[in-house]
């Protein structure tokens, strides 16, 4: 096949004239529902979900939902309102800080914080990060424990495995009420819960089950991120929105996409996920991205890693018979 710079480019108006024709059928004829909630952070994947929405049903029936919680960057409400207002979607705030108290989200989180740094305390800010080189060295992403002094101080350590899981089992809850929240509007509306996952996080398991990673339909998880910013700058996304830089909004500290969990940035990762799944040599996707066959073949293994680690994520609840 020709692999080249361009491979990953899209006919934006086609593809957002049939995500939208998708959705009219889905929602309206397959599940019988009025209308699409969606919940709107500021980030580019939720803000394309919004437009194709509006779109496809009409601003009336369209529903944002921010749902800052007490570590949220206060951007994401700013630029959220910003296109809701573009858009004239009707829009929310749902406040989720004591809900997360309730559920003891911060506590144990910190529980697990204080194993690794026992100083963490009030003023002090907290986030997890993976190595950013991973076309240079083959070795597995180790997760590592990074926080943020009141003075500004940074300092990173290599975690136990338990602390890593009551970490990120803790900052689930975020996920997992955002879509509670969700399915309350929409149940009241008979609307559907209208998914903002792209393929990247889709299939490397960059979501939480039953958390960001239940809805409805998911329209975007088929495009590659690359594809999500194409779309969003023919819908007319506000450029504060397409110069963000993407992040979790889930830690105190924050952190983008890349540093937390992908390790590179979304044009050499799509573009090697692209031409492994293609079968393309690593020496030729090498020589289109300027880089060596090695770090190409390093950047497949890695991909690849993440896509059978996470491959439980996708799987419905099994049945003993199944």
């Amino acid at each position: 096949m020709e692999f080249n710079k361009d491979v990953l480019k899209i006919d934006a108006a086609k593809v957002a004239d049939e995500i939208c024709q998708a959705m009219v059928e889905q929602v309206g004829g397959r599940m019988g529902k009025k209308g699409a909630v969606v919940g709107i952070s500021g980030g580019i994947d939720s803000s394309v979900i919004v437009a194709l929405c509006t779109r496809a049903f009409g601003p009336e029936k369209v529903f944002g939902i921010m749902m800052p919680e007490g570590e949220s960057s206060p951007d994401s409400e700013k630029l959220a309102r910003i296109l809701g207002n573009q858009l004239g979607i009707e829009t929310m705030v749902e406040d989720l800080t004591e809900g997360l108290k309730g559920l003891g989200c911060y506590e144990k989180r910190d529980e697990a914080i204080k194993s690794v740094f026992p100083e963490f305390g009030p003023g002090y800010k907290s986030r997890i990060v993976i190595p950013r080189n991973i076309l240079d060295k083959s070795k597995f992403n180790v997760f590592e424990l990074a926080i943020e002094t009141p003075a500004g101080e940074t300092k990173q350590k290599r975690m136990s495995v338990s602390a890593y899981l009551q970490i990120v089992a803790a900052s689930n809850y975020k996920q997992r009420l955002r879509m509670t929240t969700l399915y309350y509007h929409a149940e009241k509306r008979n609307w559907a819960v209208i998914g903002t996952g792209n393929y990247d996080e889709h299939e490397q398991g960059f979501f939480v089950k039953y958390g960001d990673g239940g809805a409805d339909i998911k329209p975007i998880a088929h495009l590659f991120k690359t594809q999500v910013f194409q779309l969003a700058d023919y819908l007319g996304i506000p450029n504060d929105i397409l110069d963000r830089t993407p992040t979790t909004d889930t830690y105190s500290s924050e952190v983008t996409q890349e540093d937390f969990y992908f390790g590179l940035d979304f044009y050499r990762m799509d573009m090697l996920w692209y031409a492994m799944q293609k079968n393309v040599p690593a020496e030729k996707a090498a020589e289109v991205l300027g880089i060596t066959a090695e770090q190409a073949a390093r950047g497949y293994e890695n991909i690849q890693r993440k896509v059978d680690a996470t491959m439980y994520l996708k799987l419905p609840p099994l049945h003993i018979d199944d």
